[in-house]
């Protein structure tokens, strides 16, 4: 089943798989129209894959797929890549150089607020000027420690920085991640609602939980298991804001199958809020 407007659905790499490949291949086979580049080895520094490590025959390799395919590609930064410890890291600029050279759109680093929010929108001015001069656009994703009024307050110090280039970022809204923060727990239409028309949601991260832990449990194997209201009142919002980017499933389950049931049920359930039916 191919995937429809008003956005792309795909799939993430991850730890879980055999080679840092095997996810994209998968998209590819499988007609996904998003995939996301996660190059990370994790804070403990085992497993996992490294940008750096691809050379540049993969990397067009990547490029020439993803072109043939029609797939949209995003880069989510290195989690060891902080601005507030180094906005200028060698890690920035390999991953981005990396982005641009596969032809990804959008580059996803997580909003951190630990140090106050007009801090970390002084320290990502090079991320921000870095990113808009390689093309790719820059997307603040939410996570569990983060909430909507951290994003509106965000978004407002940037709208007020001179000379920043506030049309060239956006937010990624984590799905599971709204679900666990302690101001919207088991609740992310109430942080969507609380989100001001500033904050432009740009990408998404789709996962679920049953608000105890950030599980990553892949979509409808949580509560839209059997209760698909909660997603189904998420996609309204999405319209109402007319959200047109990507949608990443953010896991490689076993067996990766459960990736198509979930985009073909997600697909089942966008085709049913845009002819005004009910739950399916």
């Amino acid at each position: 089943m191919k995937d429809k407007r008003p956005f792309r659905i795909g799939n993430q790499t991850s730890f879980a798989a055999a080679r840092p490949l095997e996810p994209f291949e998968f998209a590819a086979a499988q007609g996904f129209a998003a995939f996301e580049f996660f190059p990370d080895r994790g804070f403990a520094g085992r497993g996992g894959w490294d940008e750096r490590e691809l050379d540049a025959a993969t990397r067009r390799y990547i490029r020439q797929a993803a072109l043939a395919k029609d797939i949209a590609l995003s880069v989510h930064a290195p989690l060891e890549f902080n601005p507030l410890c180094n906005g200028e890291d060698d890690r920035l600029y390999s991953s981005l150089e990396f982005a641009a050279e596969i032809g990804a759109s959008v580059f996803n680093l997580h909003l951190d607020c630990s140090a106050g929010i007009e801090r970390f929108a002084e320290v990502l001015r090079p991320t921000l000027l870095v990113s808009a001069e390689a093309g790719v656009e820059l997307v603040l994703e939410n996570t569990v420690f983060t909430g909507p009024d951290d994003f509106n307050q965000f978004f407002a110090a940037l709208h007020d920085a001179p000379g920043c280039p506030v049309a060239h970022v956006g937010m990624c809204f984590d799905l599971g991640h709204a679900n666990l923060c302690a101001a919207t727990r088991n609740d992310y239409w109430r942080f969507m609602d609380q989100l001001s028309d500033e904050v432009p949601i740009r990408h998404l991260h789709l996962h679920e939980n049953f608000g105890d832990r950030d599980s990553h449990l892949t979509l409808f194997t949580g509560p839209a298991r059997t209760n698909s209201r909660g997603l189904e009142g998420f996609l309204k919002r999405l319209a109402g804001r007319r959200f047109s980017g990507c949608a990443i499933f953010e896991q490689w389950p076993q067996p990766p199958a459960l990736l198509l049931e979930a985009r073909d049920r997600l697909l089942r359930l966008i085709e049913a809020s845009q002819d005004g039916r009910a739950q399916l």
